[in-house]
């Protein structure tokens, strides 16, 4: 049975599966934390989503999903140009209706 995502949690998968703009997904003031690196606003996390892309030409498969302290916290199997990989990662994320206001990825 497919996972059910909160719809900014899902458009969020969906765009880095398919090369498209994660921007959308996010609100303007949104934060990202991913490896000990914090990247503010909507144009900083394309930046951000853009880099990694290029760097590790990874997928992440979302596994499961949870709601816990007022997060949804999904786990998911990011497969890449990585040492270690796959490897499976925690993504937390804040949601404001239908935007990300901060995402959290850590293992």
């Amino acid at each position: 049975m497919p996972l059910q995502l909160p719809p900014p949690v899902a458009a969020y998968f969906a765009a880095g599966r398919s090369g498209a703009d994660i921007g959308p997904c996010f609100g303007e003031t949104a934060v990202v934390v991913d490896e000990r690196a914090t990247h503010a606003g909507r144009d900083a996390i394309r930046h951000w989503h853009a880099a990694a892309t290029t760097k590790y030409r990874y997928v992440a498969e979302p596994l499961a999903v949870a709601e816990a302290d007022g997060r949804t916290v999904v786990t998911a199997r990011v497969t890449g140009d990585f040492p270690g990989s796959p490897i499976d990662l925690r993504y937390a994320f804040v949601l404001d209706g239908d935007a990300i206001t901060r995402l959290e990825i850590a293992p």
